[in-house]
């Protein structure tokens, strides 16, 4: 039937995914940046290194998830966002690595979301339907 027949369009899939991945952390960056980054400075201090490590937050979950939504150097902008996941999990969620949540889904499934949707944004590259695409972190 030629009426259910959809094309396939690869640039809004990519699109769709970067805005996805984007949008989602870009609220939990402008939490934790109302909040002067209080959680994440104390996860710092709690691990004997200094405070100020809680701003590089900021570059991970909010100029990172801008650039991947605008679709500019988004390769560099996703290993970005990968490394603050990684850093993040590994902090504050270390012991729920192995762990289900009270509904029996993995506790750490968010962060997993993140993670890998970075990566998949990290592998495909910006898209057809982005700010900058003819740069190698494009």
């Amino acid at each position: 039937m030629e009426i259910l027949k959809i094309d396939k369009n690869q640039g809004l899939a990519l699109f769709i995914q970067r805005v996805l991945v984007g949008f989602l952390l870009l609220f939990h960056g402008i939490a934790n940046f109302t909040s002067g980054y209080a959680f994440i400075k104390s996860v710092f201090a709690g691990y004997g290194l200094p405070e100020f490590f809680a701003y590089g937050a900021f570059i991970g979950e909010i100029v990172a998830p801008l650039l991947i939504i605008a679709g500019y150097r988004t390769r560099l902008a996703a290993l970005v966002l990968v490394f603050n996941i990684l850093v993040a999990t590994l902090l504050a969620h270390a012991g729920d690595i192995f762990a289900l949540n009270q509904f029996g889904g993995w506790a750490v499934e968010l962060q997993a979301f993140y993670l890998f949707g970075g990566l998949a944004v990290f592998f495909s590259g910006a898209g057809a339907l982005a700010f900058s695409k003819n740069n190698y972190w494009d």
